[in-house]
């Protein structure tokens, strides 16, 4: 009898994450010391302090989520009721919720076909003299075009914030980190990510004045250094000792995460690009430099049926990502089929994105690349 394969190794699992001895030292050294609220202890200063210069910017700002340190950014950017922001409909609602919870209008401009990031032509058409933000999402790892997009948000004197959730330490065409263009640039730590501590986020910039209004919203808009006076509005969105302390730890294994993510999708890609057919051929990313694989985006015939097919192999493969673009969600009403042309599509039939994981190995990948070399020819 055949051996039956085990699954591949998944991010809810202890093959499929990288926690470990120094996770749990680092959780006994909170406890240890009672201190387990940020305003008190150090784990989220330290964390701060070296995710800041890890990506050679100025300042960074701990807070409870991804979401969070997206609700941060757009806080600090002044956005309020009647404003807009203009982003991507291909990504988490994390993206859109803060604009929501500030009364602004979230503007969705559509994607590129090949890689479902914003197409920068789409979002100068979206601006208007009312945009005060453009949230420019690094879908999958895949570098977004922020040599454009912060051009123009200079010219119509809006803030450029990156989504780098599923981006940690990926590079963009000329070799910068992803994340270090915009104003602002937001980071998580949520289960499903390169490194995680559950839950948590980090907003980086190199302005003093925005690094100010982000830490104030944090905290209840309180400047602890000068009494109980509340400034501005605010929010409690600190990051809990425990989690910065996890988190802490899992940043001295992050480019180890990423060397092997890109070691076993650069091999992946290499099988795929042997691949010939009449139009039924996996397309796997034009441009790999950079790329972070946070999952690895295809483009194909029929992502359902290609979804179907590799499911009875034992590969799990998202269709078009997402179930519908972010403003075909009853949450965000009044918005018209046909908005989004390029990402609708792509959600519809042409995108299949892979969940990867630094656990792969290279027998994990070939099975991965042997499924889909089944499905081309079937």
């Amino acid at each position: 009898m055949a051996q039956r394969e085990l699954p591949l190794p998944t991010v809810l699992e202890p093959r499929g994450r990288t926690l470990g001895p120094e996770e749990r030292e680092a959780v006994l050294r909170v406890l240890d010391s009672a201190v387990l609220c940020s305003s008190f202890g150090q784990e989220a200063r330290t964390l701060e302090r070296r995710t800041a210069e890890l990506y050679g910017r100025a300042d960074a700002v701990a807070c409870s989520s991804g979401t969070a340190a997206l609700h941060l950014a757009v806080a600090a950017a002044g956005v309020g009721p009647g404003d807009e922001v203009v982003t991507t409909p291909v990504s988490d609602f994390g993206t859109v919720a803060p604009v929501l919870a500030q009364g602004g209008r979230v503007v969705f401009a559509d994607v590129r076909p090949e890689d479902g990031n914003l197409d920068p032509e789409a979002v100068a058409a979206a601006i208007t003299p009312r945009t005060k933000a453009v949230i420019a999402v690094h879908l999958f790892g895949a570098a977004a075009d922020v040599t454009r997009l912060r051009e123009l948000c200079d010219r119509h004197g809006a803030l450029l914030i990156e989504d780098c959730a599923q981006a940690w330490l990926g590079e963009d065409e000329k070799g910068r980190l992803l994340g270090t263009v915009g104003d602002i640039a937001c980071l998580s730590l949520q289960q499903y990510k390169h490194i995680t501590a559950g839950d948590g986020g980090l907003a980086l910039t190199d302005d003093p004045a925005l690094a100010r209004a982000m830490r104030l919203f944090m905290d209840k808009g309180w400047d602890r250094s000068e009494g109980r006076i509340h400034r501005v509005p605010g929010l409690n969105y600190r990051m809990p000792e425990l989690t910065a302390a996890v988190a802490g730890a899992q940043l001295t294994k992050l480019p180890g995460v990423l060397a092997a993510r890109r070691a076993s999708a650069g091999r992946l890609c290499a099988a795929l690009d042997g691949l010939t057919g009449p139009g039924r051929r996996p397309v796997p990313p034009r441009r790999r430099a950079g790329h972070a694989w946070w999952m690895v985006p295809l483009l194909v015939d029929d992502n359902a049926r290609w979804a179907r097919a590799l499911a009875e192999r034992g590969i799990p493969a998202l269709p078009g990502y997402l179930e519908r673009p972010l403003y075909a969600n009853p949450a965000l009403p009044g918005h018209p089929r046909g908005l989004c042309p390029e990402a609708e599509r792509l959600i519809d039939h042409t995108l299949l994105a892979l969940p990867w994981n630094e656990g792969y190995d290279e027998a994990d990948t070939d099975r991965v690349a042997a499924a889909l070399r089944e499905v081309a020819a079937g």
